[in-house]
């Protein structure tokens, strides 16, 4: 089984409040990554929480996921994953976990089922899409990797394991811009979602 992990700790200090509550398309922008990952066939959806982790609890408890809290989101977004790792460790049958990111909201279930097939073929221990030469999320550790990616360096992150497997790592090439999109600020959010 390949679970999902969704990062949604951080302050989102330089848009002013959770990206995961944006609107996007008539929905949040965590609706839409999570019904992208259900309709990809992923059921095991693990959401990562951190700052004011009780008050998004109670805004997103009804989506069908399974919600984690980092208690020490402020040492950035490696330390989320890692709380991540620890928790898919312990159920067997998770045998790579795909991890994307809470502003990244344009994310598409044919291009996961494609990433999730190709990992699958390849045997490779990381797939990762790619936008003319510019990678992006959401990607894909094999379990296999779950213990460098828990002593990862936590200034590096998980660029550190990345790097590491450089040479083992899948690429798929995709026309989809929407992987390489971060919404972190006001200005892209306007640019990007609202069309100003």
């Amino acid at each position: 089984m390949i679970a999902a992990v969704i990062l949604s700790a951080g302050e989102s200090s330089r848009m002013g409040r959770p990206k995961a509550l944006l609107p996007i398309d008539g929905q949040t922008f965590i609706e839409k990554i999570v019904g992208a990952l259900r309709q990809a066939g992923l059921e095991n959806i693990v959401v990562i929480l951190g700052h004011n982790a009780e008050a998004m609890r109670q805004k997103i408890a009804h989506l069908p996921v399974t919600l984690v809290v980092n208690p020490d989101y402020k040492a950035g977004q490696l330390s989320s994953l890692q709380v991540a790792v620890r928790h898919l460790a312990t159920d067997e049958n998770c045998r790579a976990m795909l991890v994307h990111l809470v502003d990244h909201p344009y994310i598409d279930a044919g291009l996961v089922n494609l990433l999730i097939r190709r990992f699958e073929d390849s045997g490779k221990p990381i797939a990762v899409p790619r936008f003319h030469g510019k990678r992006g999320h959401p990607v894909i550790f094999a379990r296999s990797l779950f213990d460098e990616l828990l002593n990862a360096p936590i200034d590096q992150g998980a660029k550190a394991v990345v790097n590491a497997h450089r040479n083992e790592t899948l690429e798929i090439d995709t026309e989809d811009e929407g992987i390489t999109l971060d919404i972190d600020t006001p200005e892209l959010y306007r640019q990007h979602v609202k069309g100003e």
